[in-house]
């Protein structure tokens, strides 16, 4: 249900995890979704725990087109300062899907994801906060069993506990990948076998350590330039062609961003130029 116009946009917020300082103002963000929105786009990623973004696809939105998909996620909460802090536990769990409910004004939410806080970028759960995989599904399963979720997705976890999930039925796989970094080669590598959608964050890399940006990389710069694109819609459609059942997240506040990351998706890659991206990844 998530496999139709492969760009979506995430409110304004370019990182997974978001970034403290990249949300824009309301009406700012509520023309870019609208924008989003008449473009075709069908599936916006968001989560109650970034902060007023379901407010204002709420705002935005409603009430919601048929075909529109929201997805959300779950693991992580804001204490009392604002702060965001691991939140792992079952019961934690099941609040932040309630409350994501309650904030897009929806009775499903389309796909959840399980944010696991084992390794960096962002959060790493500690203490009563390492939870088993097993036991947040069974919470997860008991909730989308109740319709309150349609379909369970996961994020920032490794093959091995992808392989783990996969008797809970994975609908969808949300990691940090581009055509820099393609640490989570693996875990692609066992949705392709399972034919479960990918959703790379950092599709165009980060401020984060390690997560090179593309619109740097020369050799990505060149192919751009022969296409009469730009580096960003030469990364995106190197995705898209990498893995049939990719969806992009390349976050954006600008409307011209937005519409270039739309248009990437129209983007044909010659043979020649996949091939060299395809020797691109840069050590972690």
């Amino acid at each position: 249900m998530w496999r139709g116009p492969p760009v979506d946009v995430m409110l304004g917020l370019p990182e997974d995890p978001p970034v403290p300082g990249h949300y824009v103002g309301r009406d700012a963000a509520v023309a870019i979704l609208r924008q989003a929105a008449g473009a075709g786009v069908n599936h916006i990623d968001t989560a109650h725990f970034y902060g007023p973004a379901n407010a204002l696809i709420r705002d935005a939105l409603a009430p919601y087109p048929d075909q529109l998909v929201l997805a959300s996620k779950v693991g992580a909460a804001r204490d009392a300062s604002g702060a965001l802090v691991p939140a792992q536990r079952p019961e934690q769990l099941r609040g932040q899907v309630e409350a994501n409910l309650a904030t897009l004004g929806v009775r499903q939410v389309g796909v959840v994801y399980l944010r696991r806080l084992d390794a960096q970028p962002g959060l790493v759960a500690k203490g009563d906060q390492r939870v088993g995989l097993d036991d947040q599904l069974a919470e997860l399963s008991a909730l989308r069993d109740a319709g309150k979720i349609g379909a369970i997705g996961l994020s920032n976890v490794s093959a091995g506990q992808l392989r783990q999930a996969l008797p809970a039925g994975i609908a969808c796989v949300q990691n940090s990948y581009s055509v820099l970094d393609r640490s989570a080669e693996p875990v692609l590598d066992l949705c392709r076998e399972h034919d479960i959608a990918w959703v790379p964050f950092f599709p165009l890399g980060s401020a984060f350590p390690n997560r090179p940006k593309a619109a740097s990389d020369p050799t990505i710069a060149a192919i751009a330039a022969g296409l009469g694109a730009i580096p960003a819609q030469v990364a995106l459609a190197w995705l898209l062609a990498h893995y049939g059942s990719t969806l992009l997240i390349p976050g954006t506040s600008d409307p011209a961003h937005l519409a270039e990351n739309i248009a990437a998706g129209s983007l044909r890659l010659p043979g020649a130029s996949i091939a060299t991206l395809d020797k691109l990844a840069h050590p972690q």
